[in-house]
């Protein structure tokens, strides 16, 4: 019930939107509607002005209904019908508390994976220090620094994916195969001149707070917890009028970690419900369906090269991304592939109609598991395949509104045979209502 009268005032305050932006300004913050799009970092202006603390609200709210139907050799797959999936909510804090320095606090209000509300997690964002001087104004002027439990940046799949009740950024109904998100405590460093941009960030490189001792295992005695240390570079530039260019590299290292988390850190689930799971499962235990996450939650590298070309109405976002690493069970690391490439079309007077389609293929060798019931393990001792193909439309009947529809095909192919997803697949629908503010 308080769910209910919460969205029924952030509602309200959507259709009041203008008047809310005007007497709480946050500046350097990314607009949570239509505006976001194809926005990747935080803009940043140093040309402000601060005459007290201003406090934002936002939120994010996705209804699906899916029609998706999926197969595999064996059978035991989960009884789905078209239907309405647990609707998503997301709730938005954004407070600007000095000159140049903000705060963000994300909550999930519903979920798939968590009914209750709970913090995402939240950051200090100093676009200005509160140093006096000319050294600290000109460092600013080029730097942004964000402290706290926050969504890293690292790639730049993760501005453009759905985010719990926030979907609006993303033109397609689901995220990545292998899916690299995760909220971490750390701090970044971003600068950016002339259109080049780096950074360098550093975190725990776990979900959340950890003080407990690792356990060794006979094939890991390293007891040693490592922090997680992130690069990123590339340039970003409005050529013309009409094309933009953008290509961005990125690197996360860990090398011992108490629970690594870099493909498993989404916390509110797929959007894809029950597809592909076996049956008698729950909504929440099986949250993250049509996603393949390669488990390396002792030791990761990872690299993500994307490139981004908006010409005119044509957008075009590429992803390349090859991980490597391990469990504290194994000895030796395994690797995964992974390649995406978006292709959206965007027209009306305020480009308010969109088409397209993407294709994403992952290429990953997992670790072994037991079968349950038996002593005998399941070996992938070949690399497994995953690919889809998503067609997708969307309507923004308002830059605050959505209602965009997605078409997919998902295979899954060269799994064990004691593996219940070997030749499986799943197809159908999936229409979202989409509100963003």
């Amino acid at each position: 019930m308080r769910i209910l009268f919460l969205a029924f005032a952030l509602i309200f305050l959507s259709l009041n939107s203008e008047q809310v932006l005007a007497q709480n300004k946050v500046d350097n913050l990314r607009p949570y509607d239509q505006n976001g799009i194809n926005v990747f970092e935080a803009p940043k202006d140093t040309t402000t002005d601060f005459d007290g603390i201003k406090v934002k609200f936002g939120a994010g709210f996705t209804q699906s209904f899916q029609g998706l139907k999926h197969k595999n050799k064996e059978g035991g797959l989960s009884k789905i019908t078209p239907g309405f999936n647990t609707a998503n909510a997301n709730l938005f804090m954004d407070v600007q508390l000095a000159d140049g320095i903000r705060l963000n606090l994300t909550s999930y209000l519903s979920s798939r994976h968590h009914n209750e509300t709970w913090v995402k997690g939240g950051y200090i964002q100093f676009d200005k220090l509160p140093f006096k001087g000319q050294m600290w104004d000109d460092i600013m002027k080029l730097t942004t620094i964000r402290i706290g439990h926050m969504e890293i940046n690292y790639g730049d799949q993760h501005f453009r994916r759905s985010d719990g009740g926030h979907t609006i950024y993303n033109p397609f109904v689901e995220n990545y195969i292998m899916d690299a998100f995760t909220t971490e405590i750390g701090g970044e460093v971003l600068v950016r001149k002339h259109g080049l941009f780096g950074l360098v960030g550093v975190s725990n490189g776990m979900i959340k707070g950890n003080i407990d001792s690792l356990v060794a295992t006979a094939q890991d005695d390293n007891i040693h917890k490592s922090p997680a240390i992130y690069f990123k570079a590339g340039f970003d530039k409005q050529l013309t009028e009409l094309v933009r260019v953008r290509v961005a590299a990125s690197y996360y290292t860990d090398k011992s970690s108490g629970g690594q988390t870099l493909y498993g850190g989404d916390r509110t689930g797929s959007n894809y419900f029950m597809a592909m799971e076996k049956s008698g499962g729950t909504y929440a235990a099986n949250a993250f369906s049509g996603r393949l996450n390669p488990g390396f939650t002792k030791k990761v590298d990872a690299f993500q090269l994307n490139g981004f070309v908006k010409a005119q109405g044509l957008e075009l976002f590429g992803t390349y991304e090859i991980a490597q690493g391990r469990t504290k069970n194994e000895t030796t690391d395994r690797k995964a592939r992974q390649y995406a490439m978006d292709a959206v079309y965007r027209f009306g007077k305020t480009e308010n109609l969109f088409l397209g389609v993407r294709y994403n293929a992952v290429k990953a060798r997992l670790a072994d598991v037991p079968v349950i019931g038996t002593n005998l393990p399941i070996n992938y001792t070949n690399a497994i395949n995953v690919d889809r193909i998503a067609y997708g439309a969307g309507w923004f009947l308002t830059r605050n509104i959505l209602l965009k529809g997605e078409y997919v095909k998902q295979q899954f192919k060269n799994l064990p045979v004691a593996d219940y997803r070997n030749g499986g697949e799943f197809s159908g629908y999936v229409v979202q209502a989409v509100v963003g503010f």
